[in-house]
């Protein structure tokens, strides 16, 4: 008997990638519209889907409301919720890539150090739980006051300072600000209810299983080939793999059928190194999921 479950997925920035994974994973999330917040995914294991800002979902995950959910792991600090962390999916707004809370000033500011902020200096955020643990780490006196949006527009107006999320930092500096210190390193993670990851551990793992095989295929191709059987071992070696290559003697000829998993960054300078050692009957085909 399977166990389903329920599941949560965010809405908003990581909105886009979340939805992009979950359909290479075949679980692609069908709704009526772009404002349908209670959509489908096909399959045994999934009940029921709702789509959330990703800050409520921890607290929404650890209540029980939802065994499942995908959210970041700087919301899951930031509420101090209590789930089970089921992995780290590697990608962001933009990319496959993780993300950084950051401590911020005016460009113009003498602050270079977070230590040279003024005691009791305003700092705007969307994160107080976070960057009042940050500030009492440092024995440093603020005055926190909760952002709702457009943080980096408050300093040197009305703040002192911003601690806020960013990817590779350009809006913070278009804005004229410049970063004093990294708070933390936050990524995408699939989060479980405990309970639910005890009762429902085979069909959460599953789903893990899926999500995380489509994200490693996507960064991989599978190139086949035929080689002769004296140039074999050449092309051998010019093959990155993940193990070791596949290779078969074709039916009476002395040729070889070759296959192998390579990085998608690297094959459009393989493949013309394979040519020159040899290699005929080049195929590169793409792959939907590598599970280890």
């Amino acid at each position: 008997m399977i166990n389903q479950i329920s599941f949560v997925i965010p809405k908003g920035s990581l909105e886009e990638q979340t939805l992009k994974y979950l359909k290479l994973a075949d679980l692609e999330v069908k709704r009526a519209s772009t404002r349908d917040y209670s959509p489908v995914i096909k399959d045994l294991r999934i009940s029921r889907v709702k789509i959330l800002r990703p800050q409520e979902i921890p607290i929404y995950v650890e209540a029980g409301y939802f065994d499942l959910g995908i959210t970041g792991l700087d919301w899951v600090l930031e509420t101090g919720t209590n789930v089970k962390t089921v992995a780290e999916l590697p990608y962001s707004k933009r990319e496959s890539d993780r993300v950084k809370i950051v401590l911020a000033v005016h460009e113009k500011s003498d602050v270079s150090l977070p230590a040279e902020l003024k005691p009791n200096s305003k700092v705007s955020t969307e994160y107080p739980n976070l960057t009042k643990k940050y500030f009492e780490r440092l024995g440093l006196p603020v005055n926190i006051f909760l952002s709702y949006g457009a943080t980096e527009a408050k300093v040197p107006d009305i703040m002192d300072a911003i601690v806020d999320i960013t990817e590779t930092g350009e809006t913070i500096r278009r804005s004229g600000l410049k970063i004093i210190d990294v708070i933390l390193e936050s990524s995408t993670v699939l989060i479980a209810n405990i309970n639910s990851y005890n009762e429902k551990r085979q069909s959460i793992e599953e789903i893990k299983t899926l999500i995380l095989g489509a994200m490693d295929a996507e960064k991989r191709v599978l190139i086949k080939l035929n080689i002769p059987q004296e140039k074999l071992e050449d092309v051998i070696m010019l093959l990155p793999t993940m193990k070791a290559p596949s290779v078969s003697k074709l039916y009476n000829t002395d040729y070889y059928a070759v296959e192998s998993v390579v990085e998608k960054e690297k094959i459009n300078e393989l493949i013309p190194k394979l040519k020159r050692f040899g290699a005929e009957d080049i195929l590169e085909l793409g792959i939907n999921k590598i599970v280890d």
